[in-house]
């Protein structure tokens, strides 16, 4: 007998409901108004209840296909093999960015001297579960872009300088830790999220929809 829909772990009927309404969205069974207003609710709900009613009048399972998709797009991805131990990026009077499907390291020093960089941590591939930022902005700055399915732990000293932490606080151990520590010396360092897990959905279903049409 199937565990009445109020006791279930919502984030188990949450994740479930998500998956349909991409399902039958790429299959031209919804709207993009109605999908994008039951994403919207399906991501603010508290009921297990009123989320799982966003997908009672959708027919279009899951299936194997969509699961390896989203497995390979939204998941996050960690390096196969050995990775660096340590990943040097040094700005003196310049700039330098770090983006795409990159591979992180265990331990990643950062030297901006009247210079900045952009670090892009969006669509790496992690190597290990915890990786370590040492920074050291001096009359320059790092941003740092992060997904919203990563911790990050700020230790950065700030002298007339500053650290500006948007990125949000996820207690999942199954999700890689950055740890930034260092110092902002008339510099500043911000950490941020450059697509937020709604927006990943939705790009997920199109590029789902695009597939299918």
């Amino acid at each position: 007998m199937p565990v009445v829909i109020e006791d279930r772990p919502i984030e188990n009927v949450r994740e479930e409901v998500i998956d349909q309404l991409i399902m039958n969205y790429s299959h031209g069974k919804l709207s993009y108004e109605a999908f994008e207003r039951r994403l919207d609710t399906a991501m603010a709900s508290n009921s297990n209840v009123e989320i799982a009613a966003l997908a009672e009048d959708l027919d279009l399972a899951v299936d194997p296909a969509y699961v390896e998709s989203k497995r390979r797009e939204l998941s996050t991805q960690y390096a196969v093999g050995d990775t660096k131990d340590v990943d040097y990026m040094v700005n003196i009077f310049g700039g330098s960015n770090r983006s795409g499907r990159w591979t992180v390291a265990k331990e990643i020093r950062s030297i901006s001297i009247f210079g900045g960089s952009d670090i892009d941590f969006t669509d790496a591939q992690f190597g290990q579960k915890e990786i370590t930022m040492k920074v050291l902005c001096l009359f320059g700055g790092d941003n740092i872009y992060v997904p919203e399915n990563v911790n990050v732990v700020s230790k950065a000293f700030c002298i007339f300088g500053g650290v500006d932490n948007k990125a949000p606080c996820i207690a999942d151990r199954n999700s890689p830790t950055i740890i930034i520590e260092g110092f902002a010396i008339f510099g500043g360092i911000d950490i941020k999220v450059k697509r937020t897990i709604k927006e990943k959905f939705v790009a997920f279903a199109d590029n789902m929809k695009n597939m299918f049409n």
